[in-house]
């Protein structure tokens, strides 16, 4: 059936019957895919029957439609032409980065909240209300930062501090910071230079960069931007297994991606009522929600098994929010490292911080630390935050909003901007504290007893555990 199109051709096809559309000058039957869209039927419904190339860049990498269309669902090319159509249906792409609003010079703006600030002026609604939601009173996401500030630093003196490094390793990567960009979707959606643009940020730094399953852009494109950064990859297993087998086989074509990160804290959305708004307001022609796709149905034993299948690369979880799960992962060779993570207080409201889980950790088996890599994400908004983490046992701690928000106000420099003002402050945290390099930093060095009432007082639950799944192993 290849053959070219007509724009007014591919017009016709916008039901929710058949629905196509033009990408890049291909023509696209995308009617089975409308339903597994992550994003919802709707926006793309609103775009069907036009050249949606501005629309669809702005939060997808072309690729995606590789997981989930077959070769006979490409209809051929577009007929060249119809400028001013094309322009037409491409010019009001909700979600594409407002014009910069005055941003002062970046070596100026002296912290994240100054950063997010600036962020929130160039931004568009679109994008703030997706990157700025959280579930339900937005609990958890400010709980995320406001419990480092119960704890406290216990500095020390006459300890010569003069020559001071943040190099360290996470899962065998010698990386330049214990600071890495957490998987954080669509960053096009902040800046047309994307995760690309945070993976050229990264390199400058020899930092981790986690990249999404909802990138905006491929992780084949995202990854010669970063020479000399660290990659890992974010899976979600989606209901359409296949489709995540066929995107496990294109990572493995990527040497750089050094580990997997298997995200578990959101198999179902969170109600984020900000995101949900705007939503509301793109619906086309009373077109119903689209249905979630992650995979529901995980579990330990087989879910580790069909990935040890897929992958040679180490696994690492994400989502951990119990010392009980941080234990059960322990269980299992094939991880080696956690993510304690509330998915940014997007997924339940009201669960606990990372911090208060790596707290608990300590306090009802501490061996975790010593059998996997444990790295905390969400509320870092300053240096002082990343020692504490680090102090506490982590490995190191991740940042998505900051590195979105530095994307938005200065594209990959506004992203180096976010990095240096962390590293800057780590380092003078780890200098007041009479500290040389990372892995000296320790529970000497701060003071948790005003969290102790917070903390799980329940039975550890470990043998429980146990019971469960020593069984399956």
């Amino acid at each position: 059936m290849s053959r070219t199109w007509k724009l007014a051709e591919v017009s016709e096809h916008k039901t929710q019957d058949s629905c196509w559309m033009v990408l890049h000058g291909k023509v696209y039957d995308i009617t089975s895919f409308v339903p597994k869209h992550p994003g919802g039927r709707s926006i793309l419904l609103k775009n069907a029957g036009q050249d949606a190339s501005k629309a669809f860049d702005s939060v997808h990498p072309v690729e995606i439609l590789e997981e989930y269309l077959t070769p006979d669902q490409i209809l051929g090319n577009v007929e060249s032409g119809g400028d001013d159509e094309v322009k037409k249906t491409t010019e009001n792409t909700d979600g594409l980065r407002l014009a910069s609003a005055a941003v002062p010079p970046l070596e100026s703006i002296l912290s994240i909240a100054e950063i997010e600030s600036y962020a929130m002026k160039t931004l568009s609604p679109k994008a703030i209300s997706y990157y700025v939601s959280a579930s339900d009173d937005q609990i958890t996401k400010a709980a995320n930062g406001l419990i480092y500030r119960s704890i406290l630093l216990r500095p020390r003196v006459f300890i010569d501090c003069t020559e001071c490094t943040l190099e360290t390793s996470i899962l065998g990567n010698k990386v330049g910071l214990p600071i890495y960009v957490s998987p954080a979707a669509m960053a096009r959606l902040a800046h047309p230079a994307g995760e690309a643009g945070i993976a050229s940020a990264c390199s400058k730094f020899n930092a981790l960069q986690i990249i999404s399953k909802n990138a905006s852009m491929s992780p084949s494109s995202i990854v010669p931007a970063g020479a000399n950064a660290v990659f890992a990859w974010q899976l979600y297993v989606l209901k359409d297994i296949a489709a995540t087998e066929r995107t496990l086989a294109q990572i493995r074509k990527i040497p750089q991606i050094k580990f997997i990160v298997l995200t578990l804290d959101a198999p179902f959305p969170g109600k984020r009522e900000a995101d949900e708004r705007f939503k509301m307001a793109e619906v086309a022609g009373g077109a119903p929600p689209g249905v979630w796709g992650t995979e529901s149905a995980l579990a330990w034993k087989k879910t580790l098994e069909w990935l040890g299948r897929h992958t040679s690369l180490p696994i690492v979880l994400k989502g951990v929010q119990t010392h009980e799960d941080a234990y059960a992962a322990t269980l299992f060779p094939a991880v080696k490292g956690i993510i304690l993570s509330n998915h940014g207080g997007r997924a339940l409201d009201t669960a606990p911080p990372p911090i208060q889980v790596l707290l608990e950790i300590r306090k009802f088996c501490p061996e975790v630390l010593g059998k996997v890599e444990v790295l905390v994400d969400g509320g870092i908004k300053r240096g002082t935050d990343v020692v504490k983490a680090l102090a506490l046992g982590a490995k190191g701690v991740g940042i998505g909003r900051p590195a979105l928000y530095g994307l938005s106000v200065g594209g990959e420099q506004g992203v180096e901007r976010v990095l240096k003002i962390l590293a800057d402050e780590t380092m003078t945290a780890m200098r007041l504290l009479g500290v040389k390099n990372v892995s000296e930093l320790g529970p000497r060095h701060i003071n948790t007893s005003a969290l102790a009432s917070s903390l799980f007082d329940g039975p550890s639950g470990l043998e429980e555990v146990e019971r469960e799944l020593r069984s399956k192993l």
